[in-house]
Formats: C-alpha cells, sequence, structure tokens
C-alpha cells in the first residue's frame, strides 16, 4: 500500500507542476489586469457585438471575465447590472462553454491537442448556441433575481496591493489544483494497480464506444464531466503516457469534454441568477454527444477512404 501511494504521489505531483505551470502565470496575468484600462477596453471593443446576440453592451463585463478569469467572476458580474431571465441564460450558455478560456484550452493543449482547436470550438460553440436561443425562444423578458449572490470586489488601490492580490489569487488557484490532483492521482493509481479501474472502465465501455472512443478512456472522460476540463486534461497526460491511448481517442475524448467538462457544478452555480439550469445542463450534454459522434463518424470515414485508397494502389502494383 505504501508503495501504492508513493507512486500516486509522485504522480500527482508530475501532474500539478505540469499544470501549474500554466494555470499560476495566467492567473495571475489576469487578476492583475482587472484593475487596469485593459479589460474595460476588451468590453469596449466587444460591446457592439452584444447585440447579435440579444444582449445589451453591459453583457461584454461578464462574457470577458468569465472568459478570462472563470464562471464565477462572470456571475459576480452579471449581479452587478439589470438583465432578463433570457438574457442571463444566454451569457450562462455561452460561458459554460467558453469560461476561464486562456488556462483550461492551454492546460488541455498539454495533451497533445492544438490550442486553437479547443478555444476554437469553444468559442464557436458559445456563438452559436447562443444565436440560436436568442432566434427560437421569445420568452424570459421579465427581469431576473438574482438571490442572495453577492457582487462584492476587492477594493484595492496602489500597484503593490494589485500584485499582491494577483499573486495570492495565483497561489490559491495552485493550491486548488494539487488539492484535487494529488488525491485523484492517488486515487487513479490504487484503482489501477488493484485492478478496479479495468473492471469500471468495462461497465462504462458502451457510452465510451457510443461516442466513438476505446474503454481506455473512460477515466478521463469521468473526472472531466465531474470536475473539470483542465484535471481531466491531467489525467489524459497520464492515459496517453500510461493506457495507450490512440490519437484519435484523444481528440474525441478532448472534443466531448470541452463542450461538456464540469457539467454539474458548473450548471448548479447558475441556480441563484433565477434561470431555469434543466435546459443549460441538456444544451451541454446533447450538444457534447452530438458533436463527439459527428466527429467520430467524419474521422472513421476519412480513415476508411485512406485504408481503401492504399489497398487499391497495393493492388495495382501486384498486378
Amino acid at each position: 500500500m505504501n508503495g501504492i501511494l508513493q507512486r500516486g504521489l509522485k504522480q500527482g505531483l508530475q501532474v500539478t507542476w505540469t499544470l501549474g505551470k500554466v494555470i499560476f502565470p495566467i492567473t495571475l496575468i489576469v487578476t492583475i489586469l482587472q484593475f487596469t484600462p485593459v479589460l474595460p477596453w476588451i468590453v469596449e471593443k466587444v460591446s457592439p457585438l452584444m447585440g447579435l446576440f440579444g444582449l445589451s453592451g453591459e453583457a461584454a463585463v461578464p462574457l470577458v471575465l468569465g472568459n478570462a478569469l472563470n464562471l464565477y467572476a462572470g456571475i459576480a458580474a452579471i449581479v452587478s447590472f439589470d438583465f432578463t431571465v433570457k438574457q442571463v441564460f444566454i451569457m450562462a450558455v455561452m460561458m459554460s462553454f467558453s469560461h476561464n478560456l486562456f488556462i483550461e484550452s492551454t492546460v488541455a493543449s498539454k495533451a497533445g491537442v492544438s490550442w486553437w482547436l479547443i478555444s476554437g470550438i469553444r468559442l464557436s460553440l458559445a456563438l452559436i448556441s447562443a444565436t440560436v436561443i436568442n432566434l427560437i425562444w421569445n420568452g424570459g423578458s421579465e427581469q431576473a433575481q438574482y438571490g442572495l449572490i453577492s457582487s462584492a470586489d476587492p477594493a484595492l488601490s496602489g500597484s503593490l496591493e494589485i500584485a499582491m492580490h494577483g499573486l495570492e489569487t495565483a497561489l490559491i488557484a495552485i493550491v486548488q489544483l494539487a488539492a484535487i490532483v494529488i488525491p485523484l492521482m492517488v486515487a487513479m493509481q490504487y484503482l489501477r494497480e488493484k485492478g478496479w479501474l479495468h473492471v469500471f472502465s468495462d461497465k462504462l465501455a458502451p457510452f465510451t464506444r457510443f461516442l466513438g472512443m476505446e474503454k481506455n478512456t473512460t477515466m478521463t472522460l469521468v473526472a472531466g464531466l465531474t470536475i473539470g476540463l483542465a484535471y481531466g486534461a491531467g489525467l489524459m497526460i497520464q492515459a496517453v503516457e500510461e493506457d495507450g491511448v490512440s490519437k484519435r481517442d484523444m481528440y474525441l475524448a478532448l472534443i466531448f469534454l470541452v463542450s461538456c467538462h464540469a457539467v454539474v457544478e458548473d450548471t448548479l452555480v447558475f441556480i441563484p441568477l433565477g434561470i431555469p439550469v434543466w435546459p443549460l445542463l441538456l444544451i451541454r450534454l446533447l450538444t457534447a454527444i452530438i458533436l463527439t459522434m459527428t466527429v467520430a463518424f467524419i474521422w472513421r470515414r476519412i480513415e476508411y477512404r485512406k485504408r481503401k485508397g492504399t489497398a487499391h494502389e497495393h493492388s495495382y502494383r501486384t498486378l
């Protein structure tokens, strides 16, 4: 048991180091940028686009903060303005697909998938879903009620205070990362060496095959669905190295997770905003399933045509 614990701790520390090198500097930079003219400038430039999605110019503030930081920053910005239920729902769907864009997409790219592809998929899903909801939903015109959620921001003055706040936020992010990743890796090491991981993968194999993937991607999908894209990517990095996950399955798993990671937590945090959360949950799940299955189908067709073309060429040369 001690050997399993040591190996799990070692693996957890390695993954924490890999992800922490990304999370710390980006968190620090973006947190400091909140207190400079940079983010307000970005908001000003983005505001004219809001009308395309049925949103007011003020919606640019939570969307920029949600994409640059996380859902909580976006929600804190939402409650600072008066929005309708429909507007809040549209922003919730958009941020569900593309929150914390820089960190999560960069961390996920460590598994070997292009950062531009991951970010492009997330932004495209956010923009397309917002456009569709705005066009087909005629309700939600009543004022959103935000419940007991607080919009208080730290009152900081001076470069030193802002820098210290940025360092504190970045350090907290690393501590939270380690608190999740290290126990997770220890548990994964235990399950792997005791054979339970194989049993669990067998049970969920029909679902992964339904999505077009092999069963060795099961734990990555479960981790990403429950605790987030960054931590799911941490498992993916380990799985690629130890479990022989193919390039195709790696891409499909991350495509699924960029659409639907941390789906329970990311849905529940919007309850205090007074919006219907079940449609939000279903939109993300169905989008992830349909998108992943579509990409898997296209990928199989391309591979089939390549194999067929190679077989024909070989037959011709043999003749």
